[in-house]
């Protein structure tokens, strides 16, 4: 299935979050959200457009304190037009072929203008969605059966010789979609956990306590600073909060954000959450520890004293095809999955943890599906079909808490998401938003002709981004 990349448009929207969402150094309160739409032409000559859509996240790719948000922003429109540039210069290709093309290319040229490597891999992620989406379209099949049947012949690098004897399109075909996945709920840094710090009277869930009464979560990801007795301070007001609103076992993930400087301060972290009594039954509830470590020291050193009491997972150092093999070399068993990675990165990623269980018999390497303030829409869907193929269970889920919903875009485009995915959407509070029953995201119809999603959004009503 080759094609030719025929045009590539990049849109953006502004997205204004109702809560201040606190992570690692930055507090986010407003960010553009970029769009792309790609124009595919088959080698038979059928054309088809698909699309994609991903938050411009400033202080995550590039933590430099000394870069403004808007100099972040630039950053990642830098590495679209750059990826796109290359795209549209390759020859007919399949869809894996374009994007391995132009994987190391992008990152050294990348590099000479200032941009490391998880800004660079941000433009590719976010086109080879959208090509991926045409392609699915033009085929009239589902992201679900594009990837079964290896419609973008997905195969091993040739310098990735851990899987180079691993049967990739046995192991594709093998993958099947879960139709609901659970919402692991994000408590940010300064997140209110209790009526006593509420501060908005706009009807839907603001504090820790709201949120577990309307969606009835059983899985969280508490994001820790790195100042040990804040840290301790701050779990123990949550899990107040937990113990007595939950009554069956809940699960939970802890985030560093890189916000410690070695493994030696992480294990101090862990080992004071273990010994405190008020603690005891979150303590036993966390799953695994995500990148604790500054990401200029993660893959530098051995972490499996950490390791060896909770599994550790890599999110920021995840900055290449190298750096999940590179991590377990050191410890670490479990990397994330986010599209704003790219989605071949994953697939990728996840045929390791098959090799590598199978290698050692036991279920050690694995997945986890983490969130970058996602919207609803297609950047949404893309990901939680993603994670679903992938078979991971829960997925952390926050653009919904800390966004309105849709209610930045036009009536009309809501009303056609919701039309095209009831299983997904609702209309609650004057917008539509994600419906997350029990907490659980149902997520049926997204078995559709295309990448996930059965409309696209309304390109007239956003800003088409300067070249």
């Amino acid at each position: 299935m080759r094609f030719q990349v025929k045009q590539i448009d990049f849109f953006e929207r502004p997205v204004k979050l109702r809560l201040p969402f606190r992570f690692g150094i930055v507090t986010l309160t407003e960010a553009p959200q970029a769009f792309v739409r790609a124009r595919i032409r088959l080698d038979n000559g059928k054309e088809a457009e698909g699309g994609a859509a991903e938050l411009l996240a400033p202080k995550w790719f590039d933590k430099d304190p000394a870069l403004t948000n808007e100099q972040n922003f630039e950053q990642l429109r830098a590495s679209l037009r750059l990826a796109r540039d290359a795209y549209l210069a390759g020859g007919s290709n399949t869809a894996f072929g374009h994007s391995i093309e132009i994987y190391g290319p992008q990152i050294a040229i990348a590099a000479t203008r200032g941009l490391n490597s998880l800004v660079a891999c941000y433009g590719p992620a976010l086109i080879d969605r959208a090509l991926l989406d045409a392609l699915c379209r033009a085929l009239g099949v589902s992201f679900y059966a594009a990837i079964q049947k290896n419609l973008p012949a997905i195969s091993a690098p040739g310098w990735q010789a851990d899987l180079m004897a691993f049967d990739m399109d046995e192991f594709l075909a093998g993958l099947k979609p879960r139709s609901a996945i659970a919402a692991r709920h994000t408590v940010g840094l300064v997140d209110p956990l209790t009526a006593a710090e509420k501060k908005l009277d706009d009807g839907l869930p603001e504090t820790l306590e709201e949120v577990v009464e309307r969606y009835r979560h059983r899985w969280f990801k508490l994001k820790v600073s790195g100042d040990l007795r804040a840290d301790l301070d701050r779990l123990t007001a949550i899990a107040k909060v937990l113990d007595a609103r939950i009554g069956d076992p809940y699960r939970a993930t802890l985030d560093g954000n890189e916000q410690f400087s070695d493994a030696e301060e992480a294990i101090r972290l862990w080992k004071l959450i273990r010994e405190e009594p008020d603690l005891r039954r979150l303590a036993s509830s966390v799953v695994f520890i995500e990148q604790p470590i500054k990401r200029s020291r993660a893959l530098a050193g051995d972490i499996s004293a950490l390791a060896e009491d909770k599994p550790v997972i890599i999110d920021e150092s995840d900055d290449s095809l190298e750096a999940f093999p590179r991590a377990r070399r050191l410890g670490y068993s479990g990397v994330s999955s986010k599209t704003c990675k790219g989605i071949y990165k994953s697939i990728l990623n996840a045929a390791r943890c098959r090799l590598w269980n199978m290698e050692e018999g036991r279920d050690r390497y694995f997945m986890s599906g983490e969130d970058l303030t996602i919207q609803s829409g297609l950047a949404l869907q893309q990901d939680l079909a993603l994670v679903s193929l992938l078979g991971l269970s829960h997925v952390e889920r926050n653009g919904h808490h800390y966004v309105n919903g849709m209610a930045g875009l036009p009536e009309a485009e809501q009303d056609r998401f919701l039309q095209s995915h009831r299983d997904l959407y609702e209309r609650s509070h004057g917008a539509v938003r994600p419906r997350i029953p029990g907490g659980m995201l149902e997520i049926k119809s997204l078995d559709t002709p295309g990448y996930a999603s059965r409309v696209l959004p309304d390109w007239n009503s956003m800003r088409k981004a300067q070249e």
